[in-house]
């Protein structure tokens, strides 16, 4: 069966061409982008959680913790354009299992959920 991954973030743009290249990927790949939508989402059935930290709302490093604390088990990833750095500080802080940089690309993204769901 296919890993499930939840993408919230904002822009419509990025929703359809991160749901086009997970799909084609062999990903199931659901999407929020407000947080009324992740609120009415059962986010329990999910392998992974890929949060984008510049929300209209909140920040999405918020919002991760927020969902820890719902006790979601899935990895929780950020996934942004902000630099690097900053990124991995973010994740860190909020004690979330990483980061994916927007900034690198469809086949960056692809390659990090290749290593992330990598059998051990």
């Amino acid at each position: 069966m296919a890993q499930r991954i939840l993408v919230i973030d904002d822009s419509l743009i990025i929703l359809g061409a991160v749901r086009h290249a997970l799909v084609g990927a062999g990903y199931g790949c659901e999407t929020c982008a407000t947080f009324e939508e992740l609120e009415r989402q059962n986010v329990d059935g999910f392998d992974l959680v890929l949060m984008d930290v510049q929300m209209p709302e909140l920040y999405g490093d918020d919002v991760a913790v927020a969902l820890r604390q719902r006790d979601v088990r899935a990895p929780i990833y950020l996934f942004s354009t902000i630099d690097e750095v900053e990124l991995a500080a973010r994740a860190q802080e909020a004690g979330l299992d990483g980061f994916i940089s927007k900034k690198r690309g469809m086949d960056h993204l692809l390659a990090e959920l290749s290593r992330i769901f990598k059998p051990a």
